[in-house]
Order: structure tokens, then C-alpha cells, then sequence
């Protein structure tokens, strides 16, 4: 598994559902704008994938929530990703308040489609190296 890339997200009051704390959705979102963040420092943009034929796609993803988020809240989101064989990969996430509490946990499973295909590509951990030009965040 590779060290955790992060991004830093400011709590948002459009985010906050009636109780005050963060929407559950929007953790979500979070996770997403961090694992995005990490391809875009990792030298991969969106338009370099799709040019390809091919795009992120997430097949299972478990969500822990363990402490809320108000608005204005610090918060950092990180992602890790774990490689194994064939055509998946696993994603680990954290969202941290800045006094170090975990306010959540992502755990995700995903792959590489081929668009045309429309089927999972194989060794996808190979594919994200020859295309990053920093590899190392993705651990590889």
C-alpha cells in the first residue's frame, strides 16, 4: 500500500444537512475530490484517460462514520491505494479533523474500464504507472 496522498476540504454550510452535520452523501464526494486530486498530482488527468479509452470505475465502496462535521470544519481526506493481482485494486481513505479525530473511513474496491468494451482491464496498477508521471504516489 502506498504512503496516503491528502487534500485539505473546509466544511461547507450547503453540505450540512438539518441536524447541522455534514450531509452522509458528501462524504462521498469527499473521497471522490481526493482520489481525483491524486491522479491530477500523479500527472494523469481525466482527458489522458478518456483519450485511451478507458476511466476509473468504483465496484464496491464501505463507509464508517465516526465522528460528524459541522460547517467550517478542517478536515484532511487521504488516499492509499493497495494493489493486488488481476483487475482490481483497493482504495483506503481517512477523513481527519485538524485535531487528528477521524470523522470517517472510505474503503473501496475499483478497476479500469475499457469504454469501448465496456469490461474491466487487466493489471490496471501497470496501466496508472505508464501513464503517472509520478508513480510513486499510487505506491508503484
Amino acid at each position: 500500500m502506498s504512503e496516503p496522498f491528502s487534500v485539505p476540504v473546509t466544511v461547507r454550510g450547503y453540505e450540512t444537512d438539518t441536524q447541522g452535520h455534514l450531509n452522509q452523501a458528501v462524504y462521498l464526494n469527499y473521497a471522490e475530490h481526493a482520489r481525483w486530486s491524486l491522479l491530477q498530482a500523479a500527472g494523469i488527468r481525466q482527458a489522458d484517460l478518456v483519450s485511451r479509452g478507458m476511466g476509473p470505475v468504483a465496484l464496491e465502496t464501505t463507509l464508517r462514520f465516526r465522528r460528524e462535521l459541522l460547517a467550517g470544519d478542517e478536515v484532511e481526506v487521504t488516499c492509499a491505494f493497495e494493489w493486488g493481482e488481476g483487475k482490481t485494486f483497493r482504495m483506503r481513505q481517512v477523513i481527519r479533523k485538524a485535531d487528528g479525530t477521524v470523522a470517517a473511513e472510505i474503503e473501496g474496491v475499483g478497476g479500469l474500464m475499457d469504454l469501448t468494451e465496456r469490461r474491466l482491464l487487466d493489471r490496471p496498477q501497470q496501466r496508472f504507472k505508464e501513464l503517472a508521471e509520478r508513480p510513486e504516489l499510487f505506491g508503484l
